[in-house]
This record gives structure tokens, sequence and C-alpha cells, in this order.
């Protein structure tokens, strides 16, 4: 086989696997949204909103782009093949360097497709031979693309949902936080974390139209993926040792994840009214908090997060809606 042909193929393989990515991050958006943290980034870079640039999913971008790349090699117009390679290159640096400084959680998929962007453009920019392959080297695309897709489906499947402690835990977690007069609601949860965003909505809703008593007691286990999660957990303690834990959960859950520093969180405090010399004067014994919660968390085999109890039960994930909370909160009251 002679140097072109051999050219032509890397540039086929690349594009090819480029789209597969593409198209395997197009079936990604179509399932089910996760609902729990767990340890692939794929699901907080895919709900971010970097993920729709004008509108339209980054998946279907690609499928277009390495699509048109297959389409302009196959009929020998390197000149437009190099132009749009550029630009693919652009955007995969640009979505790379997104990743990496702005949501701070990595897509597998979307790093095969940058990646096949990249050589593809030094493909069809350093050998110009890339877009002269005969049509029967261009139709190795269909089988190249169909075995990627399913290869990469397998590869980036989503985590499987962690078991659920026991109901006998579940009981142990409610009662030992157990508050006289009220029903209690456990919940271990990291302010960073999508999911404990999206639950405590609902959770709002439900304690505002319970008919009895809600008091939440809740429990710091800081991801090491989030990066705000930790000082956002260490603040809370610090705030809620001076009686608004309430106040300031709600301002770090509707806080840019970007504000969840040290010196962000202190900020959020002074602006709910914190007495700011006592809350420097907490930060260790915070520390020292967020440590024993996350330790009883571990005990109590908590694996994802929110996980939340309510009288014997519990809920793991996002998936409840504020009703089926509000009806736990009467069983919970009988």
């Amino acid at each position: 086989m002679n140097t072109s042909r051999w050219t032509a193929l890397g540039f086929v393989g690349t594009t090819s696997l480029g789209l597969a990515a593409s198209i395997a991050s197009v079936v990604d958006d179509l399932r089910p949204s996760a609902t729990f943290c767990a340890e692939a980034g794929c699901e907080i870079v895919r709900s971010s909103a970097w993920a729709r640039p004008f509108g339209v999913p980054v998946s279907v971008l690609g499928v277009g782009f390495f699509g048109a790349m297959l389409v302009l090699g196959a009929a020998n117009r390197p000149r437009a093949a190099r132009v749009l390679a550029l630009l693919g290159a652009a955007f995969a640096v640009w979505l790379v360097a997104l990743q990496a400084l702005v949501i701070g959680q990595w897509c597998k998929l979307c790093l095969v497709a940058d990646t096949m962007a990249f050589a593809q453009a030094a493909f069809v920019l350093f050998t110009p031979a890339a877009t002269n392959g005969s049509r029967r080297v261009f139709a190795w695309a269909v089988p190249a693309v169909a075995a990627g897709t399913s290869a990469l489906l397998w590869w980036a499947r989503p985590a499987e949902a962690p078991p659920l402690p026991s109901a006998e835990v579940a009981r142990a977690v409610v009662e030992q936080a157990s508050v006289p007069g009220a029903v209690t609601i456990v919940e271990f949860v990291d302010f960073e974390c999508p999911f404990c965003r999206r639950l405590h909505d609902q959770l709002e809703r439900a304690r505002a139209e319970a008919s009895q008593p809600v008091q939440v007691v809740r429990k710091m286990v800081p991801l090491d993926k989030h990066k705000g999660a930790m000082p956002a957990a260490v603040a809370w303690c610090c705030a809620d040792a001076q009686g608004k834990g309430e106040t300031m959960a709600d301002a770090l859950f509707s806080a840019d994840p970007a504000d969840l520093t040290a010196e962000g969180c202190a900020t959020i405090a002074e602006q709910i009214g914190c007495d700011m010399a006592l809350y420097r004067e907490h930060q260790s014994e915070a520390e020292l908090r967020v440590a024993r919660d996350v330790e009883e968390a571990r005990v109590a085999g908590i694996r994802s997060l929110p996980t939340l109890f309510i009288g014997g039960e519990r809920f793991v994930g996002a998936t409840a809606t504020g009703e089926e909370l509000r009806l736990a909160i009467d069983r919970a009251a009988m």
C-alpha cells in the first residue's frame, strides 16, 4: 500500500473515531439524566451552561463537523477540508480549556472527539494526500464508525447507582440526629454537587407545604472532585454555629460554584449577617465537624449524594419531587 493510501486511512480512521465519539455523545445526551454525584464528570459537563452553544448540543455539532470532514475527504476537496479542520481544532482547544479551567470536570467522550479533531487537523494540514484516498478507502468509515460508536458507548456507560443503606441504618441515622417536636430530615450533602442543588429546591418546597414543623440536619460530605465543596462545608459549619445554618445553606446552594472559595464563602457569610470575628474563630472547629460528618457518612454506607433520610425512608439522588418529600414528611409525623 502506497504512502498516500496510508495517509488517507489515517485521516479516515481519526475522523471516523471522532464521529463515533460524537454519535455516542448524542446517545448519551438522550439517556435520562443522572440523579446522583458519581465519579465520572460526563454528567456535570453535559449539564453545564457551556454544553449547548447557540442552543445546539456540542455532540450534534461534533456529528456535523466530522461527517462534513468525511464528505470533503471523499470528494477530494483539500482546501475546504483544511479550513474546516482548522476551525474544528480551534473549537476543540476551546472545549478542552472550558473543561480544565471553567467546569473543572472531564467528559471522556468529549476528550476522544477533541483528540481526534487535533489528529485529523494534523493529517489534513501536513499530509496533502490525506483527502486524496479512493472511494474504497473512505468506505471503511462506515464499519469504523459503527464499531467505534459501540465500543465508546460501552466504555463511557453511566455509573450504576450505589446500593442503598439498609433500613436499620436509616433509622439509626435519624434517631441520632432527631430534634424533639419536629420531623427530622437528615441530609448528607455537598454544596457544589448539582444534584444536591436540584434536590434542595424540592426539599424547600416540601418544607413550605408541610403541615408540621420540620428540622433539617445537614451532614457535610464534600467530594474531592468539587473544588468548592470543602470551603463551602467549612463555611456552613461556621455560620451554623451562629444559628444561621438555614440562611447560609440557601446562599451556598444558589451561589455560582466558582464563588465557593474560602474568600467567596466568607463574603457570603458576611452578606447574610454573620459575625466575622466569630466566623474566623470557628474555622478549626468547623473543619473537625466536617471530618466527623465524612466519617459518619462512611460508616453509614453513604456512597452517593445527595442522600436524604426522612423518618425510616431514604432518598438517594435528585429524583424525588417536592410532593413526594412532603408525603414522606407526613408519614414520618404519624
